[in-house]
């Protein structure tokens, strides 16, 4: 464990030095700038660009921004990149919208226009962005105004940008390598699961490795690394991104519920974690299409709806530590980056503060490190399973042996032999040795039954023959006893044991006015590989023979020789003559 709790120290380490080392470097410090839009507003359908010149209307502060609106505008003004190389691309976060149009106004009057409609916006080769061509800007053109109709999220109005340079829209090469580093973290934890859960078979294996599958899938299109590889629609890229986020957030919690102990979680907190982890599946998850109809309030609808599973995962780990959960020690240091950062980008994706897209890359390294702690916890876990289902097996098999076994003598009782014996006939034990000891209740009657116990005992002593695999001694009850032996001489070796017993009885147990001898009855299959006689039967058949030797003074050996045919009917009466001559 201390070995555990290392290892996972220096791989918190290593990401944190990695996020310092590594950090998204501001669009101020490129070498061509990128500009933003001096001030945004939001209006009706009907509102045409000549109304929106006039400064009087605008909003020209990083507050108020709103996805729900019909319009919104964006204005760029000449005095921005005077000095530059005039812009030529408008590029923006990837989200679904209507149709955005640019309007570029010269000095003279003069206004250019150009219009797209969703479709036609291109992601870019890497990032999470994508880009539309703008109308000819000249030296005469004064304002740029954007009109975007029907937008789906408020990031892709604040980080809009305009530049002459589409490479200024995209994360430099250390992000994006970043990024990679990010969802490669996300595949080894993805192996941990098929491998743990072909050992493990546990339902929470199960709900980690989806909601891996689900990080990936967000982590590569949310951040653009997609489109590195292939040309995905801005829809699709937006309608995938947000519908991962949800089934990943969402599964969190269902997951939780059924990763913490027995007892890590009450009754009622367990039922709220995984209803409000189906709740954040459904409704986030519908809201995520994004579509027209639900454009003026789904993306508001869509982040809001994130609250209750934050704020009940959040109470469930709170709980299961004050409740000394071992679980929820690993899920707290795995989780606790990642709702800070889903908090900050709930509040930037409502408009509440606006920061630059760069802050995505905090989310995409919290995820990497939650999914290899939680890995990392599920391991713990997995061990922790497994010391519990090897003491379970080993009381099983306690409680299995006290069941076949004779507490007394500690020889297999009546019903393991019964259960096996057809296995142990075909094994070769075709020898059946009954014993019974000779008035065994005159000892118990003139010395007691401590004495006649002992005497049990050590008759069990002279039957089992340690380290002899050929026979296999066993206690009926009372002072019965079976011996099954194979082999060579095994109507020798059954006398040589009855004999035995006297002697062992003197020995071991004092205080006996008389030797205890025993009696034996004795059947030997000839052909015991097709026998079809039952336990009983056989049972029947030797005590028959043990009273036969009681009757002829005790003390002795009865025995008989079988042969049992596999026979059709008209040849039984064979079979039993043959069993009346031996």
């Amino acid at each position: 464990m201390a070995r555990l709790r290392l290892v996972i120290r220096l791989f918190m380490a290593a990401m944190l030095l990695a996020m310092f080392v590594a950090r998204p470097a501001a669009a101020d410090d490129r070498s061509l700038p990128s500009f933003a839009p001096a001030c945004h507003a939001a209006t009706s359908l009907d509102q045409t660009a000549q109304a929106m010149v006039p400064r009087g209307s605008w909003t020209c502060s990083n507050d108020g921004w709103r996805a729900g609106a019909p319009v919104v505008w964006l204005r760029f003004e000449a005095q921005s990149w005077n000095d530059a190389l005039p812009p030529r691309q408008f590029f923006s976060r990837i989200a679904r919208f209507e149709a955005i149009s640019f309007h570029a106004l010269d000095t003279d009057g003069t206004m250019r226009t150009a219009r797209f409609d969703e479709a036609a916006g291109r992601p870019f080769p890497a990032g999470p962005v994508f880009q539309l061509p703008l109308p000819e800007i000249t030296p005469q053109t004064s304002l740029l105004l954007v009109r975007i109709e029907g937008p789906h999220s408020v990031p892709l109005l604040t980080e809009a940008r305009i530049t002459h340079d589409q490479s200024r829209a995209e994360w430099s090469q250390t992000n994006m390598l970043l990024l990679a580093f990010v969802v490669g973290m996300l595949v080894l934890p993805l192996l941990f699961d098929i491998n743990f859960f072909i050992v493990l078979r546990e339902r929470f294996v199960v709900l980690h490795a989806v909601m891996v599958g689900a990080m990936m899938v967000y982590v590569t299109f949310a951040g653009g690394l997609i489109t590195a590889f292939v040309t995905v629609p801005v829809a699709a890229m937006a309608i995938i991104t947000a519908l991962s986020s949800t089934i990943g957030i969402g599964l969190s919690a269902i997951f939780l519920a059924a990763f913490l102990e027995r007892g890590a979680q009450s009754r009622l907190m367990r039922r709220i974690t995984i209803a409000v982890g189906y709740f954040t599946i459904i409704v986030p998850g519908f809201f995520a299409f994004q579509f027209d109809a639900t454009q003026p309030f789904d993306d508001q609808a869509y982040l809001i709806a994130f609250l209750p599973v934050l704020v009940i995962i959040s109470a469930a780990v709170v709980e299961a530590l004050l409740r000394g959960s071992r679980s929820a020690r690993f899920i707290a240091m795995a989780w606790a980056p990642v709702i800070i950062a889903t908090i900050e980008r709930l509040l930037r994706g409502l408009g509440w503060h606006v920061g630059p897209p760069s802050l995505d890359q905090m989310l995409y390294i919290a995820v990497g490190i939650e999914v290899v702690v939680i890995s990392l916890a599920i391991a713990d876990r997995f061990l922790a399973l497994r010391r519990e289902r090897d003491a379970a097996l080993t009381e099983a098999r306690m409680l299995e042996q006290l069941s076949t076994r004779d507490s007394l003598t500690g020889l297999m009782n009546r019903r393991a032999i019964e259960a096996r014996f057809d296995q142990l006939l075909a094994q070769g034990f075709h020898t059946f040795a009954l014993v019974d000891l000779d008035r065994f209740k005159s000892i118990n009657d003139l010395h007691g039954h401590q004495i006649g116990d002992a005497a049990l005992v050590a008759c069990a002593g002279a039957l089992r023959t340690e380290g002899d695999r050929n026979s296999i001694a066993v206690r009926l009850g009372g002072e019965e006893f079976v011996v099954l032996l194979r082999g060579e001489r095994t109507l020798e070796r059954a006398e040589a044991l009855r004999q035995a017993i006297p002697q062992r009885i003197a020995t071991e147990v004092s205080g006996l006015s008389l030797p205890v001898t025993a009696s034996m009855g004795v059947i030997v299959l000839a052909d015991g590989d097709r026998h079809k006689m039952a336990f009983s039967e056989f049972y029947a058949r030797a005590d028959a023979l043990m009273y036969e030797a009681k009757a002829a003074g005790r003390n002795r050996l009865a025995y008989a020789r079988l042969t049992v045919f596999n026979t059709a009917p008209k040849n039984r009466r064979k079979r039993r003559a043959a069993d009346k001559a031996a």
